[in-house]
């Protein structure tokens, strides 16, 4: 028999506000919780395939926030590509969408101002390089701050 593994307080959460919304007929964001509560499960049962690279290894918090991040990476992308199609209630959707995914990143993300003091020491110890900082600084911020911000204000500081 399987043995059951501790849940997260993350997917506690979600499975919280899921009831919450389902409570207040809020379609959009039962829709959008179920949606990310799924990304996790379906993380956890790809681990169970032996074709696996991460086979047979356990379920961690920063696996279900690099979910949701991806998650969050889907929405931007499909703004993205719903606008340019001329498509703004779809675009409208994937937005709010993002909005309530966002909200569950929000604790754990870095601020700008943290970002730019990373970057800054980074500069300080290893010159202006953008392709010798960049990486240093993916690095140092992974799972605390999407990849384009942290591009942006490299950038920013190397000027």
């Amino acid at each position: 028999m399987a043995e059951t593994r501790q849940e997260f307080p993350i997917e506690i959460q979600l499975r919280k506000d899921i009831q919450d919304a389902q409570r207040a007929h809020n379609q959009l964001k039962l829709d959008t919780l179920r949606m990310a509560l799924g990304a996790i499960h379906n993380l956890e049962i790809a681990r169970t395939d032996r074709k696996n690279p991460e086979y047979g290894q356990p379920l961690t918090e920063a696996d279900c926030m690099r979910v949701l991040e991806l998650e969050v990476k889907k929405r931007n992308q499909a703004i993205a590509l719903y606008k340019q199609g001329n498509r703004p209630e779809l675009a409208a959707k994937e937005q709010q969408e993002l909005d309530i995914l966002q909200t569950y990143l929000s604790s754990s993300q870095m601020s700008d101002d943290d970002i730019r003091a990373i970057v800054t020491r980074l500069v300080a110890e290893n010159g202006k390089e953008f392709r010798l900082v960049m990486p240093l600084a993916a690095k140092e911020t992974k799972g605390k701050a999407d990849g384009a911000r942290v591009q942006r204000i490299v950038k920013e500081v190397i000027q």
